[in-house]
């Protein structure tokens, strides 16, 4: 049987087939590579570490509380960006975010290199209620993250990371409870966005 574009295009079975053979060997040839390039399964520099217990903790609530869905972290590498944001994204900045939140939803400002911008007081405003500090801001108000951060699994979490390759010792995680006693949400998530970016940034 000879194949024309026509009997692929006329025939439904062939054309799915073929399109993802087509598609899987395209991606095969983009991805694969990318396992074997020390950029991007290596950490940037020795600046880049494993979150500790508190910035996991504020991880997991700007993931529960869909920060993601109006920010990127994302910086790309043109000039227009990279005036406004700093120095463009690499990979081997977010070795250890599982997974990571790169993205292209800009709703809100990107937030690759929020981390020592304001001080920590701005932020906890900022999160209360945002026109409080940016008067033409859409963003809601979080004031439920003054409430106590749940720690009751986050050695769990941290000995799960530990098996996809962070390298978290024995120590971070019988300490990781006790790192949040006393923190509110509020607290873990202000130290997660001050962690943001500051590794490359330092280093430059």
């Amino acid at each position: 049987m000879s194949f024309t574009h026509e009997k692929i295009e006329t025939n439904v079975g062939w054309l799915i087939v073929l399109a993802v053979l087509v598609v899987s060997i395209g991606g095969l040839v983009e991805i694969v590579p990318l396992f074997f390039q020390k950029s991007m399964t290596m950490p940037v520099n020795e600046l880049v570490k494993p979150y500790d217990a508190v910035r996991l903790a504020g991880r997991d609530i700007y993931l529960r509380e869909g920060c993601y869905n109006c920010h990127s972290q994302m910086i790309r590498p043109f000039r227009a960006e990279t005036e406004r944001y700093g120095h463009y994204s690499v990979a081997g900045e977010f070795i250890y975010d599982h997974p990571f939140q790169w993205g292209s939803k800009r709703t809100g400002p990107d937030l690759a290199r929020v981390g020592g911008r304001y001080s920590d007081q701005w932020h906890r405003i900022h999160l209360l209620n945002p026109r409080d500090v940016v008067p033409e801001s859409n963003m809601p108000a979080y004031y439920w993250l003054e409430r106590p951060v749940d720690a009751s699994a986050i050695d769990l979490k941290m000995a799960a990371l530990r098996k996809v390759g962070v390298p978290y010792s024995d120590e971070d995680i019988a300490g990781a409870k006790k790192a949040l006693e006393g923190k509110s949400e509020l607290d873990v998530l202000i130290a997660y966005l001050q962690g943001m970016g500051t590794a490359l940034k330092q280093a430059r």
